[in-house]
């Protein structure tokens, strides 16, 4: 099923012209939980990986020996959406808690080295055919495949991620790998996706106001300063927050491909390629979740009109740091230069 993003509660070039020399368009991924196969774009779904090349794996020094194991971290949520789908649910019943209690158990692998091979996670793949923002990778490759390491060990502060990407040509992939190896454990559930298809939307979107010009910013800094004093005096009469350029008319939440990266959680800092210096581009946005209470407006027009379950701004069950979202950064002029990445 399709998903619509809805109209913007106004028009903000018609309040502020000067953003049309700033367009740009993003490609909302719109994941939403099903079973799709290799030939898919997806999150969570099995990979079009040939059977004769090897699985990425992280080699960094760290601890990987304790964590949950991914078949336990399906199986909670499994358990967990079928309570809370019942009718008249109060969630789950004694006997399921008992269950989840054993599910949510940490495990040790005896046998696991700090630097031995550890399969990554295959979380998404992307054809260019599907994603209209999706840039063409080296050699003209149609697909993106996404890894990571399912724990959050790397980096001078041992805390950060550890991504791989990889470009290939989809039609020279001849025998497909059925059964991937996966990680013994995890260091956390929020590395385990759950399988979605994707439903490609292309929008509109606008810079992070903090990269506009100094001027312009400053005018929608007013606006919003304005809306913000009305609210306030009218106080009692509306349920509704005030309109922001931020969650409501620049840059929409969730999964998407390509526009403006959000810079909410830290100053806009250069995300330059570390190779030929070159202002990177935002390739991929991974995101905690589809909407939330302060971006509701962009929630797809279907979404009220089905059934709403527990967890549905939620589909893939990943979650970035603290619910955040995870940008991540190619070179324009190579995108085999290594790329980046920022957490907000």
């Amino acid at each position: 099923m399709t998903r619509t993003t809805p109209p913007r509660p106004v028009d903000v070039e018609a309040l502020f012209p000067d953003l049309g020399a700033f367009r740009g368009t993003t490609t909302r991924l719109h994941p939403r939980p099903a079973t799709p196969g290799p030939s898919a774009s997806s999150v969570g779904g099995p990979l079009l990986w040939p059977a004769n090349e090897p699985w990425p794996v992280c080699e960094e020094a760290h601890g990987r020996g304790r964590g949950r194991r991914p078949a336990d971290i399906h199986h909670y949520r499994q358990v967990l959406a079928s309570a809370w789908a019942r009718e008249q649910s109060v969630g789950p019943t004694d006997e399921e808690r008992e269950l989840l209690h054993e599910l949510r158990r940490e495990h040790r692998v005896a046998e696991a080295s700090e630097t031995g091979p550890l399969p990554m996670i295959g979380f998404a793949q992307l054809y260019r055919r599907d994603i209209p923002d999706l840039p063409a990778g080296p050699g003209d490759c149609d697909l993106l495949q996404v890894f990571w390491c399912p724990f959050d060990a790397h980096g001078p502060g041992r805390y950060d991620l550890n991504l791989h990407l990889r470009w290939r040509q989809s039609w020279k992939v001849g025998e497909v790998l059925t059964a991937p190896p996966q990680p013994l454990v995890v260091g956390s559930d929020s590395f385990v996706p759950e399988p979605c298809v994707l439903h490609p939307e292309q929008v509109d979107t606008y810079p992070f106001a903090g990269l506009l010009p100094e001027e312009l910013c400053a005018r929608i800094d007013a606006w919003e300063d304005t809306l913000e004093e009305e609210a306030e005096q009218s106080a009692g009469e509306s349920t509704q927050d005030p309109l922001g350029y931020q969650y409501d008319l620049s840059i929409p939440p969730g999964w998407r491909v390509g526009g403006f990266a959000s810079w909410h959680a830290t100053d806009p800092y250069p995300m330059d390629c570390l190779t030929c210096r070159t202002p990177m581009h935002l390739l991929l946005t991974i995101d905690s979740s589809e909407w939330d209470g302060g971006s509701g407006s962009w929630r797809p027009l279907e979404e009220d009109q089905e059934q709403r379950v527990h967890g549905s701004a939620t589909p893939t069950q990943i979650t970035v740091g603290r619910c955040g979202e995870l940008n991540i950064f190619t070179c324009p002029q190579d995108p085999e230069h290594p790329h980046r990445h920022s957490i907000q």
